[in-house]
C-alpha cells in the first residue's frame, strides 16, 4: 500500500485528476453555454455553427480529441500553452492545459445541449412575454431564459460532471500523469500490487463522483421550477 502512494504517486495523481476536473469543467460550462446561446439564437447561421459542433464534437470519440490536442494543435501547429520556465516543467504543464482544452471542448457539447434541455423546461409564453415588453434577445437570455434553464437542467449538468470526471483517464494518452497514468505503471513495473491499484483507484472515483451524484440529487429537488 505505502510502495503504490509513495513509489508511483497516487495521491498526486488523484489531486491531478481533481484539477482536470474542475479547470476542464468551468471551461465546458462557459463554451457550453456560449454554443447553447448560439442554438438559440435567432441568427441562422450561428444556430447551424451551434448545431454543427455539438454535432461533430459529441460523435468523435474523446480520445481523439486528446490525441488531436497534443500531436496537431501543439506538435504541428505549435500552439503553446505553457511557458518555459513553468514551475511544473514545460512539459508537464503544457500536456495538462491540452487535456484541459480537449476535455472542455468534448464536454461543451454535453453542457450544451443540458443546457438546451432547460430551456425546452420554460414555457414559450415566458418568452413571448418579454418580446412584448421590449426586452432583447441577449436582455431575454440573461434576466428570464438561462437563469430557469440552469435551474432545470441540474440533472443533466450534475451527470456530465459527474462523466467528466471520470473521463480524465483519458488524459493519460498524452502523458498527464493522473490515475489512468498510475494504473499502466503499475501493471509494468510492479505487476504484483496490480489489483491493490485497481481498488484504490476505483475507491477514489467512487469517493469523488458519489457525493456529486447526492449534490445533484438535492439541487435539483431544491432548485426545481414550481409549475
Amino acid at each position: 500500500m505505502q510502495t503504490i502512494f509513495e513509489q508511483f504517486g497516487l495521491l498526486a495523481a488523484f489531486w491531478m485528476t481533481i484539477k482536470l476536473t474542475l479547470w476542464s469543467a468551468l471551461f465546458a460550462t462557459v463554451i457550453g453555454t456560449l454554443v447553447a446561446i448560439m442554438r438559440l439564437s435567432p441568427v441562422g447561421i450561428l444556430r447551424q455553427l451551434g448545431a454543427t459542433y455539438v454535432t461533430l464534437v459529441r460523435n468523435t470519440p474523446l480520445t481523439l480529441i486528446m490525441i488531436f490536442s497534443s500531436i496537431a494543435l501543439s506538435g504541428v501547429l505549435g500552439l503553446v500553452l505553457a511557458s518555459r520556465d513553468a514551475p511544473g516543467g514545460y512539459i508537464a504543464t503544457q500536456n495538462f492545459r491540452l487535456a484541459v482544452l480537449a476535455l472542455s471542448v468534448y464536454h461543451a457539447a454535453f453542457v450544451c445541449e443540458a443546457i438546451r434541455s432547460g430551456v425546452n423546461t420554460i414555457p414559450l409564453g415566458q418568452a413571448e412575454a418579454a418580446r412584448s415588453i421590449g426586452l432583447t434577445f441577449s436582455q431575454s437570455l440573461r434576466e428570464i431564459i438561462l437563469p430557469q434553464a440552469f435551474r432545470g437542467a441540474v440533472t443533466p449538468l450534475g451527470n456530465t460532471l459527474i462523466a467528466l470526471t471520470k473521463n480524465t483517464t483519458i488524459a493519460a494518452a498524452i502523458g498527464v500523469a493522473e490515475t489512468a497514468l498510475v494504473m499502466r505503471n503499475v501493471a509494468e513495473f510492479d505487476p504484483g500490487l496490480l489489483w491493490t491499484a485497481f481498488g484504490l483507484i476505483a475507491l477514489g472515483f467512487v469517493i469523488l463522483t458519489v457525493p456529486m451524484g447526492l449534490a445533484t440529487s438535492f439541487l435539483a429537488h431544491r432548485l426545481a421550477v414550481k409549475r
